[in-house]
């Protein structure tokens, strides 16, 4: 973890738990580590950057399975999800790489009595389980108040209005209304993504795949609610994740086009190639002017940070 991401070992954890259970348990050891002191500012915001993540029973058992019908969209999606995840864990290594954190001590005080023995293991199995179900119901909240949203937005046709204004990036305003229901609640997003009849199948999965990596609006006001109370800035995550999203759909669209076993696309025979050629130029374009977006963004934040410490 130190020589690849530039954080304690113990990140570890974050790392491995964002993975396997998904959103938002990476920021959630994050905020942990840094308020029992495990890890500095710095370090827990780097964390922040790659750890929160998408998890495999909804990637590949949600949207592959029962969205796109097909397993191996599933593995394809969680692949490049974590290909990217582990670049963009790689790039915020430099992360206030020049600020160093001098004396931070835990925030939670009481670290010592929250050892586990036999004789408190009701109450450590207890809070546990509340814990958990907080959190439980706290995503489930945030789902349903963008869900609520989304509705309203349709109803005003305020999300046709946002759509046309995007006409121009896709021809096909169903793609436009997906990505707009994505970046507020990801699970209608990909539905709505994944669900779009379309021949050339790849484009679905391509926007899927950034739609996943980014994970709208709706994670990232959970994200804050964790931490706020842990006194992270929640800058690091919001570029992390709007860089991963880009890096995602890149790998997805690379492997797509490279490897047959995982393109689902149905074309005609005599426009095959056209078709194809059409979709990899756009989808190219695109990616890559939001890739280039991205990095500006990045170089004049860390800029700024480097800026204020020698201030």
């Amino acid at each position: 973890m130190r020589p690849i991401f530039n954080v304690p070992g113990e990140g570890s954890f974050a790392f491995i738990m964002g993975i396997i259970s998904g959103y938002p348990m990476g920021a959630k050891i994050a905020a942990n580590l840094k308020e029992k002191g495990i890890c500095s500012q710095e370090e827990a915001e780097r964390l922040l950057a790659f750890t929160n993540n998408s998890g495999p029973l909804f990637i590949i058992g949600t949207v592959g399975i029962t969205f796109f019908g097909d397993v191996r969209t599933g593995f394809l999606l969680f692949m490049t999800h974590i290909l990217a995840c582990i670049s963009v864990g790689i790039l915020f290594r430099f992360w206030k790489f020049r600020q160093k954190s001098t004396g931070f001590s835990p925030i939670n005080k009481k670290a010592d009595t929250n050892k586990v023995c036999l004789s408190n293991l009701g109450e450590v199995l207890a809070a546990s389980i509340m814990n958990s179900v907080n959190i439980i119901v706290m995503i489930g909240g945030f789902v349903v108040i963008f869900s609520v949203i989304i509705s309203m937005f349709k109803e005003s046709h305020l999300l046709d209005f946002f759509t046309h204004l995007l006409k121009p990036l896709c021809e096909n305003t169903s793609y436009s209304s997906g990505i707009l229901t994505g970046f507020l609640e990801l699970t209608n997003g990909v539905k709505q993504v994944a669900s779009i009849p379309n021949k050339m199948i790849s484009v679905n999965m391509v926007i899927c795949s950034f739609l996943l990596g980014f994970g709208g609006i709706s994670v990232l006001l959970q994200v804050l609610s964790i931490t706020a109370k842990a006194r992270l800035s929640i800058k690091p995550y919001f570029f992390g994740k709007l860089l991963q999203g880009i890096l995602a759909a890149m790998y997805t669209s690379f492997i797509l086009h490279h490897f047959s076993f995982f393109n689902l696309d149905i074309t005609p025979v005599f426009n095959h190639i056209t078709a194809r050629e059409n979709s990899i130029d756009s989808s190219y374009f695109i990616l890559l002017g939001l890739l280039v977006l991205s990095c500006i963004l990045l170089k004049k934040l860390l800029k700024s940070q480097s800026g204020k410490e020698k201030n």
